[in-house]
């Protein structure tokens, strides 16, 4: 679990706070949240992390990080293959508030949550007034901000990780099921940060051995 706030007298009245996740879909590699309180005024451009280009989506990461408050939940490969990727989500979520909210010693008045579904009832250390937002990524900014720092955060540690393992491309595929990684899952097996509940994984894992 990581976080940070800029300033100690950030104190946005209401605290309205975004959340977003980066990583459902790969085959390898960590799930991570971020929860975002803007800052005002706000940083320009905020939008769906999918709709900007790499430049533009690492300028305003830099921004958000420097200007808002912000907090990141990371839930790991073993967490992930414990829980499944939905319950691995619901948990970087509610790790990522809850560290900013330690970080700004204020509770949220709401969270907003990209998608149909929050962590409220389903994690026990989930708090908070939560709204689900279908497509909110594109049409909240403190989702938006939320969505480019879980990204970026994510991406980071996929390029890491893939001077450890180079054979699979994560510098360029960040874990997902491309066809190059899928190639180098049949010719080298899978890694301790591969997901052995992904059907794609188990199948090599099997076949490897």
């Amino acid at each position: 679990m990581f976080g940070a706030t800029p300033h100690h007298n950030f104190r946005p009245t209401p605290l309205v706070i975004g959340v977003d996740e980066a990583g459902r879909g790969p085959l390898a590699g960590p799930v991570v949240a971020a929860a975002v309180a803007l800052c005002k005024p706000r940083p320009a451009g905020l939008d769906d992390s999918k709709r900007l280009c790499a430049a533009s989506r690492a300028r305003l990461d830099d921004a958000i990080r420097r200007r808002c408050a912000w907090g990141v939940g990371v839930v790991e490969v073993d967490e992930i293959d414990r829980l499944n990727i939905f319950g691995a989500t619901m948990l970087a979520m509610t790790l990522a508030v809850a560290r900013l909210a330690e970080a700004l010693a204020c509770e949220p008045d709401e969270v907003l949550v990209d998608g149909n579904l929050t962590p409220h009832g389903r994690r026990s250390e989930w708090r908070w007034p939560a709204r689900a937002i279908v497509g909110g990524d594109a049409k909240e900014p403190a989702i938006s901000a939320a969505s480019i720092v879980a990204k970026e955060w994510r991406d980071r540690m996929m390029i890491a990780a893939a001077r450890e393992h180079p054979h699979y491309g994560w510098e360029r595929n960040k874990g997902y099921g491309t066809r190059d990684h899928v190639e180098a899952l049949r010719r080298h097996g899978p890694t301790p940060l591969h997901r052995r509940s992904f059907a794609p994984v188990a199948q090599m894992d099997l076949f490897v051995r």
